[in-house]
Formats: structure tokens, sequence, C-alpha cells
């Protein structure tokens, strides 16, 4: 009789715990983001914490950590191990740390990816008074004269791989660092440096008021929102064409049924036309797609960082 409890005590246990994962959240549920707020991975999180939270029936915040080039929120995120906590974050926030550390600060093995979400839209911008009218032109005087143009970086994905495209085009532009693509952005605006590559998210405004021109994106397809702007493919440079993927993670001991129903619910909003055209509004390009096709994405970005670190002389950190 003692050994018929325990199996009917264990096998009640098994239900309820089998029941709870396939009805997850069964409590609040938070977003953490490796950047600040307006980025554009911000404005998709807080756009689709309301709508979530509706259909989960559970609180759904958002907290920014910004900070260590995504360092600070991965490396807390996965600290977490929290099944109710999840990674928003651009895969350019991490894709490139092999080749920009000695030692890798957190276990990459940890992330699962849950779903797509939108694409960052990268611009290639310089001065609106800049006498580039293409990217064409810009890299033509660079090669012409090594070191004369000057470009404000950030430590990150693009900048890495702008690194790499310089080498592998045999251009010289002098690297300006920046800690704030914010202010990089205003200094690029008033002339004191000739080009920069950041999210048209954070230029936009400054586009729009005329102070500053894009002369490419790196996008592998134009963006619809900007129809104009080519890409850095159809301006004769395929080798900057950086798709800015940005999805969801989960920890890898999430379970299967809580993996699903974050992929379904978070594409069935990023299909509402509305939450298109706000998302479009602000320089993104919304790209739903399962864990699987994320899943390929990401392997394709990184061994392009990988072919860009070994073309620049770094070995990959363990």
């Amino acid at each position: 009789m003692l050994r018929f409890a325990v199996a009917v005590l264990l096998s009640a246990l098994a239900l309820g715990d089998a029941s709870a994962q396939a009805n997850w959240p069964q409590r609040g549920v938070k977003f953490v983001i490796p950047l600040g707020p307006g980025a554009g991975v911000d404005i998709t999180a807080r756009l689709l914490s309301d709508r979530l939270a509706q259909k989960w029936g559970q609180a759904v915040v958002v907290e920014n950590r910004p900070g260590g080039d995504g360092v600070v929120a991965l490396s807390s995120f996965i600290a977490g191990n929290d099944d109710h906590t999840l990674l928003m974050s651009p895969t350019s926030s991490f894709t490139h740390h092999p080749w920009m550390h000695d030692k890798m600060p957190y276990d990459a093995k940890e992330l699962v990816p849950l779903v797509r979400m939108t694409n960052t839209l990268v611009a290639v911008v310089v001065p609106a008074s800049s006498p580039y009218a293409s990217l064409k032109e810009l890299i033509a005087d660079a090669k012409a004269h090594p070191g004369k143009l000057n470009w404000a970086t950030i430590t990150g994905f693009f900048d890495f791989m702008f690194e790499g495209f310089q080498k592998r085009e045999g251009v010289v532009i002098t690297k300006v660092p920046y800690r704030n693509t914010v202010q990089a952005a205003q200094d690029l605006a008033e002339g004191r440096i000739q080009m920069m590559m950041a999210a048209y998210a954070i230029v936009r405004p400054l586009v729009q008021a005329g102070k500053l021109k894009v002369l490419a994106f790196t996008a592998s397809q134009r963006a619809a929102a900007v129809p104009d702007v080519p890409t850095a493919a159809e301006a004769g440079f395929p080798g900057m064409t950086i798709d800015g993927l940005v999805g969801v993670f989960g920890m890898k001991n999430l379970d299967e049924k809580a993996r699903a129903r974050i992929e379904a619910d978070v594409i069935e909003q990023l299909r509402d036309p509305k939450i298109i055209e706000t998302l479009t509004s602000t320089g993104q390009v919304v790209n739903p797609g399962t864990a699987k096709e994320f899943a390929a994405a990401i392997e394709a970005q990184t061994a392009q960082a990988a072919e860009t670190g070994k073309l620049l002389g770094i070995k990959a950190a363990q």
C-alpha cells in the first residue's frame, strides 16, 4: 500500500508539473533587453508587452540592461536561469563576442532562439553637407586618400564587420571611438566626423531634420519604408551586407510547450497590420520567423563574423 501511495503521489506531481508547463506562464514574464530606452528592440518590446500580457493573463515587464557591448544583459540573463525571464535582443549583441574577447564572459550554449521578430535597418550615414552622393563615391575617395576620412565607432558587431570590410576592400578610414551612439550621430551631423554605421532608428530624426543623409542600408533587401535608399550590395559592395536580426531567446531548459507558445504568440502579434505599421515607421523591418528559421539565420551571421575574424587575424575565444 505504501508503494502504491508513493506511486500515486509521484504520478500526481508529474501531472501537475506537466500541466504547469502546458499552461506557461504561471507568473509574470520579464523581457531583458541589452539596449537602452528608445532603441528599436525596446520599442518592439514595449509594443508587444501589453498585448502579450493580455494574451498570457500575466504581467509582462521590460527591463533595459544596456552596457558592456551586450555582455551585461546576457550575463545577468544566463545567471538568472529563470524560465519566466526572456531575452529580447539583436543577435548583433553577441554573435561577434568570440572575436572581441580573450575569454567568453558567459556560456552562449545556455541560450536557445525562440522566435525571430524584426530586422534592424543599419544605415551608412554622412552629414547632409557631405560631398558624397553615394557609397561608391565615399569608398572611392577613401581608397584614393587613405586615412583622410574618419568614422564613428561604438564597439559592437557592425563596427567589427566594417573593420573587416575595410580590410577586404583595401580601405583605410580613421576610427574615432564613441561610447554613445546618439552623441556620435550628433557629432556627425555637425561635421566633426565624416561617416558612421548605425541603426536607422537612432539617426532617423537627424535624417528627417535634414542634418544627415543615408547613402545605403546594409540589409539584403531594400526597406519598404525608405525605398529610395539602395542596399550596400546595390551600391556595389555586397561584402557590406548585414541583416540586423532581432528576436527572443530563452534558457536551454525552457520546456518545449512553453517555447512553442512563445513562438506562436509573438508571431501572431507581429502579423497584426497595426504592429507592422508602427514598427515600420520606426525604421524596422517586421520579419517574424520560427525558432528553426531564427536559428538558421543566427548560424549564417555567426559564420559571417567568423570569416571577418579570420580576415582580421583574430582567434575566437572559447
